[in-house]
């Protein structure tokens, strides 16, 4: 295949891509209003292959964002509500005893599915939690020593309240670690709100929703991504600024080797969505905080200051020259 036939493949498939990411992104809005840039960082996530944590206060559309891009597709969903009492066997299945065939049989859990939606998940213990670890980086459940695949694609959607709300556990590092982005919902601007009375009142925009793609088309998608080229000199960007992290001496702890790679794929999916097959250092930092905030810890004299996370990502990315 000659050059020029790349380069029409190339066009057709981001002409796919767009059109069909549009229309997800369109039924998502029509639900979650006024909040664009939550809904591309939510796809962005998707066509990545990442997992997706939604953080904020209750009653401002976590669940409702997390169910619109599930419905959006025509997949298999399922819905895990994090209790205190949520035990790890409900989340990746258990072996029961059959009596009629003497033999032990597996019943999945909640996380056998293309996309679980995991509701309030600081709800639970940690040690429900940390149930996900497994399937969450290796797309694999182990039960009894047994080892069961989960179909790809497969995504986390979870919701958690602040820590300061009462009833809640802290993710562990290792969890918060696996989750690709972080991303805050928060109020909807007044205009947006307004209109929200009009039409989510009588009915619910849920229901009205209809798959726009499926998981087929979406592996299509997944894959189209993966080709986007990342030069040499966006590569070492990138890992400058997840490096700097680790230096900083406002942090305790600094972002993984991990937290680089999803920061490029999710850069990839970033600038597929804005048509182009190539990744610019904007697409790096234009992410960079809901991709690397929620991963790192700062030190007990910026905390005490009032020194987010978010803000000292900002600094690093301030810091880091960018490649010509």
């Amino acid at each position: 295949m000659d050059t020029q036939t790349e380069q029409g493949s190339a066009g057709a498939d981001l002409e796919t891509l767009l059109r069909v990411t549009g229309q997800v992104r369109d039924n998502v809005e029509r639900v979650i209003e006024g909040k664009p840039d939550v809904v591309f960082a939510a796809v962005v996530v998707l066509l990545a292959e990442g997992h997706l944590l939604i953080e904020d206060v209750p009653g401002v559309g976590k669940t409702q964002l997390s169910k619109a891009l599930a419905r959006s597709i025509d997949c298999t969903v399922r819905r895990i509500q994090f209790t205190p009492d949520l035990l790890p066997s409900d989340v990746t299945g258990v072996s029961v005893f059959n009596q009629n065939t003497r033999e032990f049989e597996f019943r999945p859990g909640g996380v056998f599915a293309n996309i679980v939606v995991g509701d309030e998940i600081n709800r639970a213990s940690p040690k429900t939690q940390s149930a996900l670890l497994e399937c969450m980086e290796e797309h694999q459940v182990t039960v009894d020593n047994v080892t069961y695949q989960l179909e790809s694609p497969f995504m986390v959607i979870a919701t958690q309240n602040p820590i300061e709300m009462e009833g809640t556990y802290a993710l562990p590092e290792a969890q918060r670690d696996r989750f690709m982005a972080r991303v805050s919902v928060g109020y909807p601007p007044q205009a947006a709100e307004l209109a929200m009375l009009s039409t989510h009142t009588s009915t619910n925009p849920l229901d009205d929703l209809e798959p726009v793609t499926d998981a087929a088309e979406l592996r299509k998608l997944i894959g189209i991504v993966a080709r986007i080229h990342v030069s040499d000199a966006v590569q070492r960007y990138a890992v400058a600024l997840v490096s700097a992290t680790r230096h900083h001496g406002e942090l305790s702890l600094g972002a993984s080797p991990r937290a680089t790679l999803h920061l490029v794929r999710a850069a990839k999916a970033a600038a597929a969505l804005r048509g182009r097959d190539y990744v610019l250092p904007d697409d790096l930092t234009s992410l960079i905080t809901p991709v690397l905030a929620h991963r790192l810890l700062p030190t007990a004299e910026a905390s005490m200051n009032g020194r987010s996370t978010a803000a000292i990502v900002e600094s690093v990315v301030a810091a880091v020259p960018v490649p010509d």
